[in-house]
């Protein structure tokens, strides 16, 4: 079984067969895997992958009307939580952007934008040498999240999110769940 990563890791290796590019639509989704991404800069993904659960239980499930409710209180309740990233910047950017994902309910949700940004032919990567750590779409989209008030989304931890949610596919072409990953993101754009 070929994987786009190797890893010995269970919990690694769910997430590459299970989750890593599979269609995310739904606004919540997206919104903590943007967060997630944004605390795994600098950082290796097994740990934010190690500290998801504590992550969600710190910032109530990821709802984006409940941490946009946050105040200093839950940034220094944050900051003392040993069990997630305890980073200021990163922790006052997830606030900060559940308080624009709201705000974007207004015009464009954060599920539509991001889609918005969905290419038809990815390519297929033949080999890791072959990702890219952002694309002219990654860099666009990042400009918007920007605008809209978003912190922590330069174009390299927006096309992290993008890959992860399925926005694009770059599962390596010799992957084993590359082509359901590609019908997944077929029926999530056709519907």
């Amino acid at each position: 079984m070929t994987r786009c990563w190797e890893t010995s890791d269970p919990l690694y290796a769910a997430y590459h067969d299970e989750e890593w590019g599979r269609p995310v639509r739904d606004e919540r989704g997206l919104y903590e895997r943007l967060c997630l991404e944004g605390f795994q800069s600098g950082l290796s993904w097994l740990t934010i992958l190690r500290k998801r659960d504590a992550f969600r239980a710190a910032f109530e499930g990821f709802v984006p009307d409940r941490v946009a409710a946050f105040g200093e209180r839950d940034v220094d309740r944050l900051l003392a939580d040993a069990s997630i990233v305890r980073h200021r910047g990163k922790i006052e950017a997830a606030i900060a952007n559940a308080r624009a994902t709201v705000c974007l309910r207004d015009t464009t949700p954060l599920h539509e934008l991001f889609w918005s940004y969905a290419r038809e032919d990815d390519g297929r990567p033949r080999t890791a040498a072959d990702w890219r750590a952002t694309t002219p779409e990654s860099t666009a989209l990042a400009k918007e999240l920007r605008r809209a008030g978003f912190r922590f989304v330069g174009p390299t931890t927006v096309y992290a999110a993008m890959q992860a949610c399925g926005v694009v596919n770059d599962h390596l072409d010799a992957c084993w769940v590359r082509d359901a990953v590609e019908a997944e993101r077929i029926t999530a754009r056709t519907t």
